[in-house]
């Protein structure tokens, strides 16, 4: 018994010593690293993290004013593989070999960038090598290709396993392509720097947000981040673009520009009480012919608005009651001299417009008739003309949120800096020696639309973080009415006499859809130090105005530069985009519905609408979703006809190689036949097939040009 225990003490003892040996020895090593080696371990600490890593805060995103995304910021991945990773090289690499082969196949129909044979002898070197980034795809990729890459083989086990690495960036993309793309804007490639131009640029410190702090360090040979301050995201700007009307506005000016050959166009639609820009496109021709938005000229053009301005120059006048618009004005034969400056009226070669009223100057943009209105009435004191100018506020600068917007310059006589001669009133008051941005005529419009209020044209409505309003901007006032109410009467009849009048000059952009007012104008463009008389004559042709007249809605500017095709000419050029705009847009936004319509209708119409000639089966699709009666064939090609209660459809023979009559059909259906028979489809107008060149029933020879007119 008495050995046992001497046993159990001995064992006790050494078990003791030994910890306490233990316990010294760790105390020894503590002190040792505490005070002899503390230097190194503090300098390989300091080796192994990284503090004070910015992390990138969100940009925020642009919105349509419905809500629909203009501009957002979305992760894109560069994809690497870790081939170092432990699990790759157990077993003599037996997973990695395993998988090799596979994952190659998948790779090369994933990317299509390199066949498998090529991904295996690759992924094979680098395995050998031991690279920690091998990229997989030079390019980024999105996060759904993320998503599917991680189903394939081997690269499905996971970062651990198979080493795959994405490295996230974020890309700025417009999910609507160019729509509006200059006023919207983009950002440097250099995400860092912000803004380039447009929105972005102009609301780039709320856009950008606030970065975080991060601290990087390796532990366990894996390096790891811990975010010691979150980041802030942007907030979100929403602007007044309507997607729909900027689309509209975009595909009429680009389709009028193509056919003019112009080098340049603008559109700028605005709401009349709000002052909210609906759509503002700037298209300039590229060397290929195809249009782009490459700077905002709406708002940072600086050019001579030619007639557009002569409203304004009258409506001084008749402010300060030196004339009435029903007073008569001496044109001659379309030539007067200012000294030796000779003004032209663009019916000289007619014999001139003679004795006209002050009405008809506008109606007729008469620039002999204007500039003697305002010659006669401020010849002796052209600082009076200006003051007008200057009172109405036109020369005053605009802030609308985009950088690089111009400011007005109207010249005035006692300015020093500025040359001004005895034909510098006459030329001012029909619109040269100003200079003036698109975007300021269409103010200056608007105002007369709004009855008098001059309001601040507004691209953003508000500013929000996280569905949080922090800031909205309402409509400023810059001066509460330009002109006095008499005088505000007498230039809104002016502007129904230019679409409506006896000398109208923009009678073909009069609507039966919809009544417009408004102003044409046609101005010489100065080629710099060339001026107007050397290196070619070039114009530039607009339309600035209102609609519905009686009751105004919407303001729009129509800017066409340098038209290489047809004659010069605001009313036709710029002012059948203005039609065609002011039609569609009333059309889309109408707050009319059946039932306040019915009472319109009844006696009036047929029960069944109006349909084309064509194709038999999307005929029966939109009639049936209508609900509407249809008479139902076989027949592939058909003929409605439509009565008071029904529609019954009639077959339409075609035959190969025969030329079908293709009249009263729409453009797809019409253009679908001509080429099917291999004819050479011209097409002039829109709407619905009125005449074709080919007589049907001929024999259609291929490539022989068929011209379809449509209206």
């Amino acid at each position: 018994m008495a050995d046992a225990r001497k046993d159990i003490v001995l064992r006790f003892g050494i078990a003791y010593i030994i910890i306490c040996l233990m316990f010294v020895f760790v105390i020894y090593n503590i002190v040792i690293i505490q005070f002899v080696e503390r230097d190194n371990w503090l300098a390989l600490a300091a080796h192994s993290r990284q503090t004070n890593i910015p992390v990138k805060a969100n940009r925020g995103n642009i919105y349509a004013c419905d809500g629909r995304l203009l501009a957002s910021s979305i992760p894109t991945y560069y994809v690497f593989m870790d081939l170092r990773v432990p699990a790759l090289h157990e077993k003599k690499g037996k997973l990695f070999k395993d998988n090799i082969d596979s994952l190659s196949i998948y790779l090369s129909s994933f990317f299509h960038d390199r066949t498998a044979y090529e991904y295996k002898m690759s992924l094979k070197k680098a395995y050998e090598e031991g690279k920690g980034e091998y990229q997989l795809y030079p390019e980024r990729i999105s996060y759904e290709q993320l998503k599917q890459l991680r189903t394939l083989p081997l690269l499905r086990l996971g970062r651990n396993k198979s080493g795959l690495i994405p490295k996230e960036l974020f890309s700025r993309v417009n999910p609507f392509g160019s729509l509006a793309s200059r006023t919207v804007g983009n950002i440097y490639a250099d995400e860092a720097m912000g803004g380039k131009n447009g929105l972005e640029k102009g609301y780039d410190s709320l856009l950008i947000g606030t970065p975080g702090v991060s601290i990087r360090q390796k532990v366990a040979n894996t390096y790891m981040e811990t975010v010691q301050v979150e980041p802030i995201d942007g907030m979100d700007v929403t602007t007044t673009i309507d997607v729909d009307l900027q689309d509209i506005a975009e595909k009429a000016l680009v389709d009028s520009l193509r056919s003019f050959d112009a080098s340049s166009g603008y559109v700028i639609l605005m709401e009349v009480q709000s002052g909210e820009v609906k759509a503002i496109v700037n298209m300039q021709q590229n060397t290929d012919k195809s249009y782009t938005e490459n700077r905002n000229g709406a708002v940072s053009d600086l050019v001579e608005p030619g007639s557009t301005f002569k409203v304004a120059s009258l409506m001084v006048a008749l402010d300060d009651g030196k004339v009435k618009i029903t007073d008569s004005i001496q044109t001659g034969n379309g030539i007067y001299y200012y000294g030796k400056s000779a003004m032209k009226d663009w019916n000289a070669n007619h014999g001139g417009f003679h004795k006209i009223s002050v009405a008809d100057a506008i109606n007729a943009s008469s620039n002999i008739g204007i500039s003697r209105v305002i010659v006669n009435a401020y010849g002796q004191n052209p600082s009076a003309f200006v003051d007008g100018l200057y009172d109405m506020k036109l020369n005053e600068h605009i802030n609308f949120g985009i950088p690089g917007s111009a400011t007005p310059r109207i010249p005035h006589p006692k300015d020093k800096s500025r040359y001004w001669s005895n034909a510098t009133l006459p030329w001012l008051s029909i619109g040269y020696v100003a200079q003036i941005p698109p975007i300021y005529t269409l103010a200056f419009y608007n105002a007369i639309a709004n009855n008098g209020k001059y309001i601040t044209p507004i691209l953003v409505k508000k500013i929000s973080r996280n569905g949080q309003v922090v800031k909205t901007f309402e409509t400023e006032t810059i001066k509460e009415s330009i002109c006095k109410p008499s005088t505000l009467r007498d230039i809104k009849t002016t502007l129904l006499g230019v679409l409506e009048g006896r000398l109208a000059t923009a009678r073909n952009v009069h609507s039966k859809y919809v009544r417009i007012a408004g102003k044409t104008g046609t101005a010489l463009i100065s080629k710099g130090v060339s001026g107007y008389k050397t290196g070619g004559k070039t114009y530039q042709v607009s339309f600035c105005g209102y609609f519905p007249a009686e009751a105004p809605k919407y303001t729009c500017i129509v800017v066409i530069r340098e038209p290489k095709i047809g004659y010069p000419s605001g009313g036709k050029m710029a002012g059948s985009v203005f039609k065609d705009v002011a039609e569609k847009t009333m059309a889309l936004k109408s707050d009319r519905t059946p039932m306040n319509m019915a009472s319109d209708t009844i006696g009036k119409y047929p029960f069944t609408p109006y349909t084309k000639t064509g194709y038999s089966k999307a005929l029966q699709l939109v009639m049936t979703d209508l609900d509407l009666p249809i008479v139902i064939n076989s027949d592939e090609w058909v003929k409605p006809v439509t009565d008071k209660k029904q529609t019954r459809i009639e077959p339409l023979v075609v035959y190969n190689n025969v030329v079908p009559d293709l009249t009263g059909m729409g453009a797809k259906d019409a253009v679908f036949l001509a080429e099917k028979l291999g004819l050479n489809v011209q097409v002039e107008g829109r709407g619905k097939v009125v005449s074709q060149n080919l007589k049907p029933g001929v024999f259609a020879r291929k490539g022989t040009p068929i011209l379809l007119n449509f209206d």
